[in-house]
């Protein structure tokens, strides 16, 4: 559309069927512009190494001659850093684990719904981090016991509201949603969430999660 403001989305899937419905969903996705579907990591690397980065990668784990992982890291020295979704087949905690310290922003499985996918693309541009809510609801129950202990006193202090807002990014809540809930403008959500980040020493709200439930300050979601 004349004069929208779209986003650059690389896809590298190996499976040829998948590739081409993700190419689908990118390209029937208002605001997103697909620039390549790449099939191996080969390719993908001498794509980024020539190209302008992509505002969004859509990354399968399994590819034939590389590790996606790999390419995640990869995509960490680029300028601009792009947000990286892992499309996957693999929901355990290893695999999921694994790609946020990569440096994914989002993860969600292949089964997932076109229109899960299309605004898990759009919730990753608006400095969301969409997991399907399978993977969501494994994790925390196995890091469950890790949130009971009493949180260390030496370790990071959240205040109140923070913690507040830690606990709705852990539900899922999008900024909107939270900023609602809590009464309070988006950007002052926005500025708890900077906090949080910084003081977590983390980038994504995945890794919030994940970094707020090893260190026990984070409680139980209800």
């Amino acid at each position: 559309m004349p004069g929208m403001n779209t986003h650059r989305v690389l896809i590298v899937e190996d499976q040829q069927a998948t590739r081409e419905r993700l190419a689908g969903i990118v390209a029937a996705t208002a605001g997103l512009d697909l620039v390549a579907a790449l099939g191996d990591f080969t390719s993908a690397l001498a794509w980024l190494q020539t190209h302008t980065a992509p505002r969004v990668m859509l990354v399968d784990l399994g590819l034939p001659d590389g590790d996606g992982l790999d390419l995640i890291r990869a995509s960490r020295g680029l300028e601009p850093q792009p947000e990286v979704m892992v499309i996957s087949v693999f929901g355990d905690e290893r695999h999921v684990v694994r790609a946020i310290e990569a440096g994914a922003t989002g993860y969600l499985l292949k089964d997932s719904s076109a229109e899960e996918i299309g605004q898990g693309i759009l919730r990753l541009i608006d400095g969301e981090s969409p997991i399907s809510s399978s993977i969501a609801r494994h994790l925390l129950k196995r890091l469950q016991p890790a949130a009971r202990p009493a949180p260390d006193a030496d370790g990071p202090h959240l205040t109140r509201r923070e913690n507040d807002v830690l606990q709705l990014i852990a539900k899922g809540f999008a900024y909107a949603e939270i900023a609602q809930h809590l009464g309070m403008s988006p950007n002052t959500v926005t500025s708890h969430i900077k906090h949080i980040y910084r003081k977590l020493q983390v980038r994504s709200r995945g890794e919030a999660v994940f970094e707020a439930m090893q260190l026990g300050i984070l409680e139980s979601p209800r």
